[in-house]
């Protein structure tokens, strides 16, 4: 069976060289990267991982924490992650733990500490100073998407403010009476996405001088199904809003299929806004605000690919010192198309 000095003298490359490209590292350069894989396949060698591991410490397994696998946004940054990670020569090991404290405690005392995986993506989970500094003392880098982490990398949005925009916008159009549909309260955990995104909703109508009217504010489960059957509680009354800041994209189509069961035009009877850029929203023309999850995913995956190689290149080929944290807010494009327009007269 030939071994890596066999693929080494095939390619005319050194050992280290082989031993960079077909472990995926980025620090080698694809003529280089080209050779290596052509000689092993031509040789038949497959490398072993199990050995490389021993050797360098290194599991090439990164560890993805989510509350929840259903959940469009989550689905949308697991493939960001995931499509970074196998370009890189990486594993993806999901963790789906819910909203249970105890499954998120057993997993960092079972598979982190016992060192299985080389870092940790955690997705809109608040963790404590103690989880962090536990990764901190195993050398396991961990980037936190949705929220900021003390003592952690982190990317997230700034939800408030876009909320704020978001409400604006139909303000700006003229409407005065806006519904805001928000989330469940047991949604409301971790970084608390539907209390900010519902607190910005409210500055923006009291800085408009508008009323934020009780019955009004509704709340469904981010899904499509769960906001269609709250809308129609919504938009089923005698007095209906001729706006709804919908606080996903999700509840915001379902608002849309509801208004349609009671011959509602979008936008000529009610404008509908959501957030978040989920892909039906095209189809159905809402207005929203992208936050592009799976290019958070990406770029969450090569903020840990910088923390594990840091002397790789990246993007355009340039190396760069890595700082020990980053906290970054993500970009986001504001899009307008045809689900909101002036209140009718």
């Amino acid at each position: 069976m030939a071994g890596i000095k066999d693929v080494a003298d095939r390619a005319g490359l050194s050992i280290a060289t082989v031993s960079r490209a077909l472990s995926g590292k980025a620090n080698v350069s694809p003529k280089s990267r080209q050779l290596a894989q052509a000689a092993a396949e031509e040789l038949g060698f497959v490398p072993s991982y199990h050995a490389s591991s021993l050797a360098s410490g290194r599991n090439h397994n990164v560890g993805l924490v989510v509350p929840s696998v259903h959940r469009w946004y989550f689905s949308s940054v697991m493939e960001g992650v995931s499509v970074a990670l196998l370009d890189a020569g990486y594993d993806l090991t999901l963790y789906n733990v819910g909203f249970q404290p105890e499954r998120r405690h057993s997993l960092l005392n079972d598979f982190l500490l016992r060192k299985r995986l080389d870092a940790v993506i955690a997705v809109a989970l608040v963790l404590s100073d103690s989880e962090i500094k536990q990764l901190h003392a195993i050398h396991r880098p961990i980037v936190g998407i949705g929220g900021a982490l003390e003592g952690a990398s982190s990317i997230r949005i700034d939800d408030a403010r876009l909320a704020r925009m978001a409400t604006d916008h139909l303000i700006n159009l003229g409407h005065t009476r806006i519904a805001h549909m928000t989330g469940l309260a047991e949604l409301n955990q971790d970084f608390k996405l539907p209390g900010i995104r519902q607190g910005g909703f409210e500055e923006a109508m009291k800085a408009a001088g508008l009323s934020v009217r009780p019955e009004w504010q509704v709340s469904a489960d981010f899904t499509i199904q769960g906001a269609y059957a709250c809308a129609r509680r919504l938009l089923g009354t005698a007095e209906r809003p001729t706006a709804v800041f919908a606080a996903s994209d999700e509840m915001g189509i379902g608002t849309i299929l509801a208004a349609r069961d009671f011959g509602l035009r979008v936008p000529q009877d009610l404008s509908v806004i959501g957030m978040d850029g989920h892909e039906l929203g095209e189809v159905f023309g809402l207005t929203t605000i992208d936050q592009d999850a799976r290019g958070q995913g990406a770029l969450a995956a090569k903020l840990l690919l910088e923390r594990l190689d840091p002397g790789a290149k990246h993007d355009a080929g340039q190396t760069s010192a890595v700082p020990a944290t980053v906290d970054r807010e993500y970009r986001t494009e504001f899009i307008i198309r045809s689900s909101t327009a002036v209140p009718p007269a």
